[in-house]
């Protein structure tokens, strides 16, 4: 198995995933039509919100739309800004909020607010949205907000259980949007990020009815033992904090549609697969779970394969967690991959990739920060030969400094999407 062919293999493949979800392929058949009056009112939030802004400009301006009767903010993360000419472009911190995210918000808020009657506002929606738009409840601090998340992120938690707690706690979240702008006709555009692909997860469910309760959030912070300031108990314990729910009459004037999930990254990575003669068996959309826990059963999967004498890649997306223990630097799939080298402990003809679509996995906030990384059969014997200890640096949750030793780490940057991870696993025997 040669190493820098099966790292181009495995690269085409990521790329053509990540190609399938991008906002110039997925987002113009979705557009609707201008309104015969008012205005174009383009909210935007997530990791692809710069791509998918630039991509409506280009559509309406395209198609004889007046300018002036176009605007809108776009909030997403630092480098994934897009140029665009009446569009706000406003850039923010994830996953951890900051202050240019509230401010971006904020005024988000009040652009919805001033939405009439003859008006359209189109909300472009993507992964990344929950930290990107972030506006706390009365009583609740952006520091008290923050110090949340990052607790939560290193709890193990899923995506629905923090976006659960992060809409009972927020002027925006939870269907909140949609009540502030339920004058006008109102349509969500959504690429989805999470396993299910559920209205109400997508970015914490900002112009959809929320089926989860303060209840409910209360019970994922003592699951998850999560202790957290007075300011954010007594919220908690605020009936104004109940979200809209299903029936509501905000919602009477609002539509969503997903434009680009998870399976369609999946099925495009099969298709670059069977054009480079493998077979491509997808085992999901919707895995999660601990990222070590899952690693070590795709690695049986594979094992049983490689006596079988095809050339088979095993595709997956989803969601992992991982539960922080140690001190180092990672994500869930630079832990995934780590933890399926030391399962596989070298088996030959058995090469994998994990990445997340998004171009980041973990890491502090940065434009550079690693996707993912890639393992082959050569991987623990070049670390061993290095004096790295691999089970150690997973013990210590430190993928990253482990692959960046080995030069293995997947880095694209911003891709301007996000569809949650791709996990390719190439049995070669």
């Amino acid at each position: 198995m040669d190493r820098t062919r099966t790292k181009i293999l495995l690269g085409k493949i990521f790329d053509a995933a990540v190609a399938a979800a991008h906002p110039a392929s997925c987002l113009p058949p979705a557009l609707p039509g201008a309104p015969a009056e008012g205005r174009i009112i383009v909210l935007a939030a997530g990791k692809a919100a710069g791509a998918m802004s630039e991509v409506t400009e280009g559509h309406y301006f395209g198609h004889g739309f007046p300018p002036e009767r176009l605007e809108g903010i776009a909030v997403t993360r630092h480098g994934y800004g897009r140029p665009t000419r009446r569009i706000e472009m406003m850039e923010a911190a994830h996953p951890v909020p900051d202050a240019a995210g509230l401010d971006a918000t904020l005024r988000v808020l009040a652009l919805a607010q001033s939405a009439m009657e003859s008006d359209l506002v189109l909300v472009l929606l993507s992964g990344g949205a929950s930290a990107n738009w972030i506006a706390p409840a009365a009583g609740i601090s952006l520091d008290d907000k923050r110090a949340l998340t990052r607790t939560l992120l290193a709890s193990g938690a899923d995506i629905r259980e923090i976006n659960t707690v992060r809409k009972h706690l927020s002027r925006i979240k939870g269907g909140r949007l949609a009540a502030l702008a339920a004058r006008a006709n109102m349509l969500t555009l959504a690429i989805s990020d999470v396993p299910g692909d559920d209205p109400s997860v997508i970015g914490s469910g900002p112009t959809v009815p929320d089926p989860s309760t303060l209840a409910d959030a209360e019970a994922i912070l003592r699951l998850r033992r999560v202790e957290v300031p007075p300011a954010i108990v007594r919220a908690l314990h605020e009936p104004a904090n109940e979200t809209p729910k299903s029936g509501s009459a905000v919602f009477a004037r609002s539509e969503y549609r997903t434009v680009a999930r998870p399976a369609d990254a999946l099925a495009a990575a099969a298709r670059a697969a069977q054009q480079e003669g493998l077979t491509a068996i997808i085992l999901g959309d919707r895995v999660e779970g601990e990222a070590r826990e899952v690693a070590r059963d795709h690695a049986r999967q594979a094992k049983a394969l490689a006596g079988q004498g095809k050339r088979t890649l095993l595709i997956s997306g989803g969601e992992l967690t991982v539960t922080l223990q140690g001190k180092g630097r990672g994500g869930p799939n630079q832990e995934y991959a780590l933890a399926l080298a030391l399962a596989l402990e070298g088996a030959a003809g058995i090469a994998a990739l994990a990445g997340d679509t998004d171009g980041t996995d973990g890491g502090v906030g940065r434009v550079d920060d690693p996707a993912g990384a890639f393992i082959d059969n050569t991987t623990l014997a070049r670390a061993r030969a290095l004096g790295l200890d691999p089970a150690r640096f997973l013990a210590d949750n430190d993928s990253s400094g482990f692959f960046q030793r080995l030069g293995d780490l997947l880095a694209p940057g911003p891709t301007c999407t996000n569809v949650n991870d791709l996990r390719a696993i190439l049995v070669d025997s």
